[in-house]
């Protein structure tokens, strides 16, 4: 049984082809367990009478009719082996998850089934991982969006790409992540002339000519500030005259923890922060400012929030928070988020989220949660019944109330430490 060994990168990828002699053994092995099962059989069944005239009057009789038992009794095991077979197969297929996608539906895009068609290794079956075909990435879930999806792979083959950015931003928030990767240009938008340098980008009012206004209701950034987006995006995208230049460096109140505070209890380890769901990339604006480079992670929600960001010399990750995060373990320094954990509103959603969260961030670093709106008593339970669990050390925990919407509500920011686990 030969190998063929293929240099990769750092690591070798081994795989392990077929030759005749490992399918003279297969087939030797096949034939050795039906000739045992059928002795064996035929032991079992083969009874013979106290009287041995019978037997010597009987003998083709009898071996007639042992015969016709093993022969019904060997159908009986090819069934039973060709429907395990069928289990089995069916059963690789639902976990690898690329079967659950019929492609065979009326009216799905060529293109989509192009793109999920498998691929054999170019030599053969992995012999580590048993992996014979080379899978297709997508989400999942796409199998419950297949309408949307077709739409989505409906496009012309190196043509420019259909304006539907609502209908990529709609797939991936009901789970269908990543998507599909398509053969056609997306649309550019000049942006020569409208750009400012960094970091005098980071505080600049954003044209509304250098974004993409696909699928929003706004067309503008007058008509969005206008509006509130989100629960941590209140007038948000007004970088002159609102209170987003003000936030992390003047706080309204005692759950506004000032960055310069939160980078004191880290000492000099903060160097690089993950931003969850955060809004028009002010946070990380400002712990630019302190030379520590921060990712904000952003779906394009009622704004076009990964523009914004970049306009300003950030960098965005377009990504939902069902996603794991696509980053190396205990690699971030601090992480940063609100409101957006509330994932779903269900407590296995928001532990699902947390333990990724404490994967990206390394040992010894910052979690700082920012003004979590406690909805519910119950809420606040489950929240701090979580973040328990992890042990992390609680170096700032502030429960407080504001008044909004003429309502008292409730607000919990704190900054915990992520514990050295043995």
């Amino acid at each position: 049984m030969g190998s063929v060994s293929l240099k990769i990168g750092d690591g070798t990828a081994r795989f392990r082809r077929a030759t005749i002699c490992t399918s003279a053994v297969n087939g030797l092995m096949l034939f050795s367990v039906l000739t045992t099962n059928l002795f064996a059989l035929y032991a079992f069944t083969y009874s013979p009478s106290r009287n041995s005239s019978n037997n010597l009057q009987y003998p083709l009789h009898q071996a007639h009719k042992n015969m016709s038992l093993i022969s019904e009794q060997v159908s009986l095991i090819m069934k039973e082996i060709e429907t395990s077979q069928k289990k089995l197969a069916q059963m690789e297929k639902e976990l690898l998850g690329y079967e659950t996608i019929d492609v065979s539906r009326p009216n799905t895009a060529n293109e989509l089934k192009k793109f999920l068609q498998r691929h054999s290794l170019p030599l053969g079956k992995d012999s580590k991982t048993g992996i014979t075909e080379m899978v297709a990435s997508v989400g999942h879930s796409c199998s419950k969006s297949m309408e949307m999806l077709s739409q989505y792979m409906n496009y012309k083959v190196n043509g420019q790409c259909p304006d539907d950015l609502s209908v990529a931003q709609k797939l991936i928030s009901k789970g269908c992540e990543p998507l599909p990767r398509r053969r056609c240009f997306a649309k550019t938008i000049s942006k020569v002339g409208n750009l400012y340098p960094f970091p005098t980008s980071m505080w600049k009012t954003v044209s509304d000519k250098i974004v993409s206004w696909s699928g929003l209701a706004c067309k503008n950034f007058t008509c969005l500030n206008a509006k509130k987006v989100g629960k941590d995006c209140g007038k948000c995208f007004d970088l002159v005259n609102g209170y987003e230049n003000q936030r992390f460096v003047k706080g309204r109140g005692k759950n506004d923890f000032l960055i310069d505070d939160v980078l004191g209890m880290g000492g000099d380890g903060i160097r690089i922060g993950l931003d969850i769901a955060g809004g028009s990339g002010t946070f990380a604006a400002r712990m630019a400012e302190k030379n520590v480079n921060v990712i904000t992670q952003a779906l394009n929600i009622e704004a076009p929030t990964n523009d914004f960001i970049a306009a300003r010399g950030l960098f965005p990750l377009f990504m939902s928070l069902d996603h794991r995060f696509p980053f190396y373990d205990n690699v971030f320094d601090l992480v940063h988020a609100g409101s957006a954990l509330d994932v779903g509103g269900k407590p296995e959603k928001l532990e699902f989220l947390m333990f990724d969260i404490d994967r990206v961030l390394k040992a010894g670093g910052l979690f700082w949660l920012d003004n979590f709106y406690c909805s519910t008593d119950e809420k606040k339970r489950d929240l701090t019944r979580v973040i328990e669990k992890f042990g992390y050390k609680k170096l700032k925990w502030v429960i407080g109330e504001k008044v909004g919407a003429g309502k008292s509500e409730v607000y919990l920011s704190a900054v915990l430490q992520k514990p050295v686990r043995t």
